[in-house]
């Protein structure tokens, strides 16, 4: 593949994604359209300190950590992103601000994800959060600690 080629792909893939959560996700919106950008073997690899830890397999595991994703996070939004691209490979920077929905805490940090595109498909996907226990500290509800 062409790196044009690459970055089409990634572009249709985060068009679906935007298009699939301003639709509410999972049991809301059609999942298809993301589906499409995805092989049928992809793999989503999830760090174990994270509350979505694991690897995510398929279109249908994809689905599901979406679900998992909708359950923890009011709002995700992309402050900046920076693609490098080098054939089927990308590095992708991003500054992510976080609203955690059980919480209404918040946190601004930085992701870089490693993704493999084939044959105008995603093969794989890791992400490297830089702060992955304040992630899981702002999904977890506060318990009062304080002693009377």
């Amino acid at each position: 593949m062409t790196q044009h080629d690459t970055t089409t792909t990634l572009k249709r893939f985060y068009e679906a994604e935007r298009a699939y959560i301003a639709a509410g996700g999972p049991g809301q919106a059609d999942f298809s359209p993301l589906a499409a950008c995805l092989s049928p073997d992809v793999v989503l690899h999830q760090s174990p300190d994270l509350p979505y830890a694991g690897a995510w397999h398929g279109p249908e595991g994809l689905e599901r950590f979406m679900g998992v994703m909708g359950r923890l996070w009011r709002s995700m939004e992309f402050l900046e992103q920076r693609q490098l691209v080098d054939g089927d490979e990308v590095v992708i920077t991003s500054r992510v601000r976080f609203t955690a929905r059980a919480t209404g805490r918040t946190l601004t940090t930085t992701i870089v994800q490693l993704i493999t595109v084939r044959d105008g498909l995603l093969h794989e996907i890791r992400p490297f959060y830089w702060e992955p226990a304040a992630v899981a500290e702002i999904c977890a509800p506060q318990t009062d600690t304080h002693l009377p």
